[in-house]
C-alpha cells in the first residue's frame, strides 16, 4: 500500500530531486515524499479510497499534476510522470559531460577578398560539461584548445596564422574558454555566456547553442549533441594584421565567424579506446 512514482526528463532521465504532494478533494496534504537518487518515489502512507490529486515539482522544471483514484487496496501508483524544464528547454541529465575530440569539431571562418571565404579547423582541443542538477542556469563548459593545431589546408598559410600577426602560438599556445552563465533562447536553444581568452587577451563571448539530442552509442555510453557558433572581431583580440589588395578591399574580413561541433560523453572522463 501507499504511493509509487517515477519522475523521468522527456528524454527519460531520473529528476532525482522531484517532490510529489499528493491532495484530497478537499485540498488537503495527505502524502509528501521526495524521489530518491533514481527518481523513484515510494511512501508507505495508506490511502483512504477515494479520488486524488498528485502535484510532482522540482526546482527548474515545471510543475505537473494529475489525478488518481485509489481502491480499497490503499495504493496509488502513479506510474511515471514525465517533466519538462522550466520554460520548455531541454538539456542533457545533470552532472558531468566530457567532449570527444574524435568525433567534434571547432571550426573558424573568414571572409577573403571580400567575395569567399577561408575555412580552417583545430584538431587539438579537450572540454568538460557540468550540467547543474538544480538550476540549470549554472551549468559550466570549460575548453582548451590547442593554438598550433590549426589547419587551414595550407601548410604557408597555417604557418602565418601561427606567427604573431595573428594567433601568437610561441607567446600564447593554448585558446580557453569558461563559461559565466547559460540562458535560455528558445525551446531547444540557449545562450551560453563566458571568457574566451586568445592572445593572452581576455574577453566577454556569447556561444548561440542548440542541443541536439541524446542517445547511446556502441561503446555503451551515453552521448550529447550540440552546435554552437559565435562571432569575433580580431581587433578585440590585437589580431589586427591585414593587407588591402585593392579599392579598399581587405584580404582578410573583419571578423571571425565560429562553428562548433560538439559531441560529449555522460561522465567525467573519455571510455579507454
Amino acid at each position: 500500500m501507499g504511493l509509487t512514482a517515477r519522475i523521468r526528463t522527456r528524454d527519460g532521465w531520473a529528476v532525482s530531486h522531484a517532490v510529489v504532494t499528493v491532495t484530497d478533494m478537499t485540498g488537503a496534504q495527505v502524502v509528501r515524499a521526495e524521489a530518491d537518487g533514481e527518481g523513484a518515489v515510494r511512501d508507505a502512507t495508506a490511502l483512504a479510497p477515494g479520488a486524488y490529486t498528485v502535484i510532482v515539482t522540482a526546482v527548474g522544471y515545471a510543475p505537473a499534476a494529475s489525478s488518481t483514484i485509489v481502491t480499497a487496496s490503499g495504493r496509488a501508483d502513479v506510474g511515471s510522470v514525465v517533466l519538462a524544464r522550466q520554460g520548455g528547454s531541454e538539456l542533457p541529465t545533470p552532472g558531468p559531460w566530457t567532449i570527444d575530440p574524435a568525433h567534434s569539431s571547432v571550426a573558424a571562418v573568414a571572409q577573403h577578398l571580400g567575395i569567399s571565404s577561408v575555412h580552417g579547423r583545430f584538431t587539438g582541443f579537450a572540454g568538460r560539461i557540468e550540467i547543474d542538477p538544480r538550476e540549470v542556469s549554472a551549468s559550466r563548459v570549460e575548453a582548451v584548445i590547442e593554438a598550433a593545431s590549426i589547419d587551414t589546408g595550407n601548410g604557408m598559410r597555417d604557418g602565418h596564422l601561427k606567427s604573431a600577426d595573428f594567433l601568437n602560438v610561441a607567446a600564447h599556445p593554448e585558446i580557453t574558454y569558461r563559461s559565466t552563465g547559460l540562458s535560455p533562447a528558445g525551446s531547444d536553444r540557449w545562450t551560453v555566456h563566458g571568457d574566451l581568452t586568445l592572445r593572452g587577451v581576455v574577453r566577454p563571448v556569447d556561444l548561440d547553442l542548440a542541443y541536439l539530442g541524446t542517445g547511446g552509442d556502441p561503446w555503451g555510453g551515453t552521448r550529447a549533441a550540440f552546435r554552437a557558433t559565435a562571432e569575433l572581431r580580431r581587433e578585440d583580440f590585437a589580431m589586427n594584421y591585414n593587407q588591402v589588395v585593392q579599392a579598399g578591399i581587405a584580404a582578410i574580413g573583419a571578423t571571425l565567424r565560429v562553428e562548433l561541433d560538439i559531441q560529449a560523453v555522460r561522465g567525467g572522463s573519455l571510455p579507454q579506446a
